[in-house]
């Protein structure tokens, strides 16, 4: 009989805890190992326990944990022009998650649509996208059964196709209260759908045309992570506003919103604020987990990690029966299968060893720390074929049908 949980039900929690961890390694309570092809969903992609980060934790805050927004903090001065310089933004606004951050772009989209006299602004959003689960991330959100429950949902939104220009000029044609679009240029949560350059090109043109703003959600696909800084880098354009998190603090809470041009200087004071956002010390954590980047080449070498397992998980799975297709940009690859396969969470920790997650019922969703080495990245190949055999399914199959069979006897 397990203890009773003081914790409300908001996560269907796998049964093992795990206590330490170095690189791409966990270990849970029991001393077992496992190999992290998730980094706590593009979190940890410098890895766990990484020395640099937690030397600068303790240090900072050995010095300085908080004071308050209403003072001048020099670590997020500092986070800010480094931000600003390696995206072409031109302000940042810092809060704690990622979720916050698209709350603040959405925010500035109203507020931008006030200022040119729209008195309904409207955001068009995609289908398939994810952006969060306060109230407006979550309307924004496309994912009827994480909306259903917390109606009535916020006006304000379109949806269209997701990599379909043609159903945003038709959108344009409809609707003269659009003022920004916001669309992620990997859809993580979606079962990684990346956006084609030729789409977001487009997107960029067609929004300077329309006098929208083109609000980029790089959460899960930025720092590095596709094998640029940001996903979007690789087809050349810039957006008006971005959110980034995850990555930016390897594990320590922190969320930012920039944006450039005329949007970046709406903002007043006491339009949005945060109390804990941008804290010294998130913010000299992000400060390192950027140096560290730069320094090893991180982004880079995300692409030739994520070039290793693409072909790798190709090679592997070439010719299965239940694979669809295997699809990614660097260190973030889905693998989608013609069947439900949440199970596979489960099976993949007690049978492989391995951190994974299901998106959208049927894709497989690897995304390692960028720190990982070769042998690691063909280890995670080989633990996901081992996990998708014909053997290691069919035992799955005979255990689970057992043990129906005694739990109904």
């Amino acid at each position: 009989m397990t203890n009773p949980s003081y914790l409300m039900r908001a996560y269907a929690r796998q049964p093992v805890s795990f206590t330490r961890g170095s690189g791409a390694r966990l270990w849970d309570q029991q001393g077992v190992e496992y190999l992290d092809a998730i980094a706590g969903v593009a979190v940890t992609s410098l890895g766990h326990a990484n020395t640099e980060i937690a030397q600068v934790i303790a240090e900072q805050a050995g010095t300085l944990l908080h004071t308050s927004n209403v003072f001048r903090i020099d670590w997020q001065e500092q986070l800010g022009e480094r931000l600003c310089a390696l995206t072409g933004m031109e302000k940042g606004f810092f809060c704690n998650s990622g979720a916050e951050a698209n709350e603040a772009a959405l925010k500035l989209a109203r507020l931008y649509g006030h200022h040119k006299q729209v008195a309904q602004p409207q955001i068009l959003v995609m289908e398939n996208a994810f952006h969060g689960r306060t109230i407006a991330t979550l309307t924004a959100t496309d994912n009827p059964a994480k909306q259903q429950g917390f109606e009535p949902l916020l006006p304000g939104f379109l949806r269209v196709p997701f990599n379909d220009i043609d159903a945003v000029r038709r959108m344009a044609e409809q609707s003269s209260d659009i003022v920004a679009v916001l669309i992620e240029p990997v859809q993580g949560e979606g079962g990684i759908r990346v956006a084609d350059a030729a789409y977001l090109r487009a997107l960029r043109t067609l929004c300077d045309q329309q006098g929208w703003l083109l609000m980029l959600d790089e959460i899960q696909c930025g720092m590095g992570r596709t094998g640029a800084w940001f996903a979007h880098q690789h087809t050349g354009i810039v957006p008006d506003v971005m959110t980034v998190a995850k990555a930016l603090g390897n594990g320590f809470p922190i969320g930012a919103c920039l944006a450039r041009g005329e949007v970046a200087d709406l903002l007043s004071p006491g339009q949005h604020g945060t109390t804990f956002g941008g804290n010294p010390l998130a913010c000299r954590v992000g400060c390192t987990v950027l140096d560290i980047m730069a320094r090893d080449d991180l982004p880079k070498r995300a692409a030739t990690l994520g070039d290793r397992l693409l072909s790798g998980l190709r090679d592997a799975l070439a010719g299965h029966p239940e694979v669809v297709t295997i699809r990614g940009l660097g260190l973030m690859v889905g693998i989608e299968l013609n069947r439900d396969c949440k199970e596979l969470v489960g099976r993949a920790l007690n049978e492989q060893r391995l951190l994974i997650t299901v998106t959208r019922n049927s894709t497989i969703r690897l995304l390692p720390a960028l720190i990982c080495d070769e042998a690691q990245i063909d280890d995670i190949v080989a633990r996901v074929a081992a996990l998708l055999s014909p053997e290691a399914t069919t035992c799955a199959g005979t255990a689970a049908m057992t043990g129906h069979m005694e739990a109904t006897s």
